[in-house]
């Protein structure tokens, strides 16, 4: 005779969960007492999960990066169509981790190769835009191949080096943002942020 509590662990291994367990005891007709246990048990029943609308979400979000190469010439800037200076860097795109955002948008914008072990993430910047809440990750890239060169059809061109003490005004400010992240002491006037830093893997440090 195996106890009640047995029981219950061998159907559980077999995918049963049991509910309740009744114990049935029947006269003695010879002087033996018969007890019988009803087990209730039902199949585990798997737990679903409900997917995504597809409507789009209304704007509340906008996540990108900022890209800093730093040589011994300076700092890595573009002159974009509006006339302000920033780092290489773009929107997350579907699917991306954001070291690949970073190799993507290098390669895109200045024609320079970047591998994603070469990428070190610093950390996320909140800022708030209207009702749009934009986060920039900061990256520095450690090192890349090729002279970086204006590419077709680009918005961003006019790549130069500039040495941090000579830093040119109407910097973008998610850019500004991205310097005084990697260099606090660096003089660049711009709205605050909250900086969150991240860990070399990209998860947030205990850090601070």
């Amino acid at each position: 005779m195996l106890a009640p509590e047995l029981w219950e662990d061998l159907l559980e291994e077999h995918g049963l969960i049991v509910e309740r367990v009744d114990i049935l005891n029947a006269p003695p007709a010879d002087g033996s007492p018969v007890s019988c246990s009803v087990f209730h048990a039902r199949r585990r029943t798997r737990v679903t999960s409900r997917p995504r609308t597809s409507t789009p979400p209304p704007p509340n979000t906008a996540l990108g990066v900022g890209a800093i190469l730093h040589s011994p010439h300076g700092v890595l800037l573009g002159r974009h169509r509006r006339r302000t200076w920033e780092l290489p860097g773009g929107t997350v795109e579907s699917g991306e981790t954001l070291t690949r955002t970073v190799v993507r948008e290098v390669r895109e914008e200045t024609g320079c190769t970047v591998r994603e072990e070469d990428v070190v993430l610093l950390g996320m910047l909140l800022d708030d835009v209207g009702d749009v809440v934009r986060a920039t990750v900061a990256a520095v890239v450690t090192v890349w191949d090729g002279e970086p060169a204006d590419q077709p059809g680009e918005p961003v061109g006019d790549w130069r080096w500039w040495p941090l003490d000579r830093l040119p005004n109407g910097l973008f400010v998610p850019s500004a943002q991205c310097l005084t992240a990697w260099r606090p002491e660096l003089p660049i006037d711009h709205p605050p942020a909250r900086f969150h830093p991240l860990g070399s893997n990209g998860t947030p440090s205990m850090a601070g």
